[in-house]
């Protein structure tokens, strides 16, 4: 470790909190402008929108185990400001699309760079803060912003959209992210690698990453072709033989892109398992309620962005006590409490209506679901990261970012699907309906809310089971401080 710079821990917290805040903030930041974008640069069908989300969550899902390693290997700041720099010049193209297919690619851009970015941030908060309460109380900083980021970026998305333009959605980027850049070089230190080795896995990074691109994408258009199209078997298929290929792979390297016995410390492997239904039920939640809000009650940008805020609300309350809640009771209790949160959110709006009300119909299943949202992203973080060696440090934030990417864009993939089969049920079985479509479209939301609760009670047994409560930090494992400390 370097040990050049003063320790500031508060300030280095918020200088990769808030990298953090706008890498989960342009996940939803464009939920509120997909109309004006399927306007302006003419998409053929709203089904085609949602790449405009998942080719963001995608890559960034594939690529953060490489851009996690690479943070433990090259260095943790150099890293974070090289993804930070990537990032401000993706937006800013991204900002400038002028068809389609130009924003899709970018925002694949966007997620690669997202993607080496975020993992070398949460490994700076595990180097800066010691584990035990000290980190904790990190984490629940850094979960509650990270799981607020979602819900801000829907009411910013909303001003932006509706004031300036949804191209502004990407330009903020700019001048935060060189803001970020310069405030990282000045006040964090470089972190400077203990390995012996600077080999990077490119064969085992190919391998996971065009796997896993190759799953998602069987699972987005296997609802639409049908589950046993030829070429949907051929894409299922050759996703599992790269997948199968990178397991093999990482047993044979020297210096594998993910160590195989790291799933062995700690709940490493079950938090990670454990995040793929909640982000499955978080990102279909803000992107069919967003739907819903604009094109059946005929809230403005702005408006459906203020519907909301709720969330960042309380989620930043339950956030902010979490500390002191997994000292009293551990980790694994509020894990396994918080899905059910989400469970009775989700079935709550399962029930919304074309003729219902913000108040009646939303208000009330968006702050059940921020309440267990607050508790999870905080706990499943610290169950995910205790124990862990500082050298693995990146790739353990890597490891827990890829559960939460991939398992939203799965989940998203799984519950458009969903949606887009139950409106065409519903138009087949009431083809003489008044305003078919549209009482076709809130059908489909019901069903597709119905099976994240599915996806919730599915998070719910598998924290149950398969989370164990450490009692205590381990004094091997435990990540020291900055220099100074």
């Amino acid at each position: 470790m370097a040990g050049k710079k003063p320790t500031h821990k508060n300030l280095i917290l918020a200088i990769v909190a808030l990298a953090q805040f706008m890498v989960v903030l342009d996940v939803s930041i464009v939920n509120v402008a997909l109309p004006s974008i399927y306007k302006s640069l003419h998409f053929t069908s709203t089904s085609n929108l949602q790449w405009i989300v998942t080719a963001y969550t995608l890559t960034f899902g594939g690529f953060l185990l490489l851009g996690g390693r690479a943070a433990d290997l090259f260095g943790r700041r150099r890293m974070f400001v090289i993804g930070v720099g990537l990032f401000v010049i993706a937006s800013l193209i991204t900002g400038l699309s002028t068809s389609s297919l130009m924003i899709e690619i970018m925002r694949a851009i966007q997620g690669i760079a997202g993607a080496i970015m975020s993992p070398a941030a949460l490994s700076i908060v595990l180097a800066t803060f010691k584990e035990g309460h000290e980190r904790n109380k990190a984490l629940s900083i850094w979960g509650g912003i990270a799981a607020g980021g979602a819900a801000a970026g829907v009411l910013i998305g909303g001003i932006l959209t509706q004031y300036l333009s949804w191209r502004w959605n990407f330009f903020i980027n700019v001048p935060v992210g060189i803001l970020v850049i310069i405030a990282a070089m000045v006040y964090v230190d470089n972190y400077h690698s203990t390995l012996k080795h600077r080999h990077l896995d490119l064969s085992g990074a190919l391998l996971v990453t065009s796997g896993v691109m190759t799953l998602v994408y069987a699972l987005t258009q296997a609802p639409s072709k049908g589950w046993t199209n030829s070429t949907i078997l051929a894409f299922f298929g050759t996703a599992i033989v790269l997948l199968v290929a990178f397991v093999i792979n990482e047993q044979r390297k020297d210096n594998p892109l993910v160590p195989l016995d790291i799933f062995k410390v700690g709940n490493i492997a079950a938090a990670n398992l454990t995040q793929f239904p909640i982000t499955a039920c978080l990102y279909s939640m803000f992107f069919f309620l967003t739907l819903y809000l604009q094109q059946v009650l005929h809230f403005s940008p702005v408006k459906s962005g203020l519907s909301f805020l709720p969330i960042t609300f309380v989620i930043g309350f339950t956030a902010s006590r979490m500390s002191k809640i997994v000292g009293k009771f551990g980790y694994k209790k509020p894990l396994m409490v918080a899905p059910l949160f989400l469970a009775t959110g989700l079935f709550y709006l399962s029930r919304i209506q074309v003729d219902g009300t913000y108040w009646k119909s939303v208000f009330p299943g968006i702050v059940i679901i921020a309440m267990g949202l607050g508790v999870i992203f905080v706990s499943i973080t610290i169950a995910a990261t205790s124990g862990v060696p500082k050298e693995k440090s990146g790739l353990a934030s890597g490891l827990l970012n890829t559960s939460q990417q991939i398992g939203g864009a799965i989940g998203l993939a799984i519950l458009s699907g969903v949606s887009a089969n139950a409106i065409t049920a519903y138009i087949k079985n009431n083809p003489t309906h008044p305003n078919l479509y549209l009482y076709a479209q809130v059908h489909s939301y019901h069903d597709a809310f119905l099976v994240g609760v599915g996806f919730a009670v599915l998070a719910f047994l598998l924290s149950a089971f398969l989370i164990k409560q450490k009692k205590e930090p381990s004094a091997d494992f435990e990540v020291p401080a900055t220099a100074g400390h």
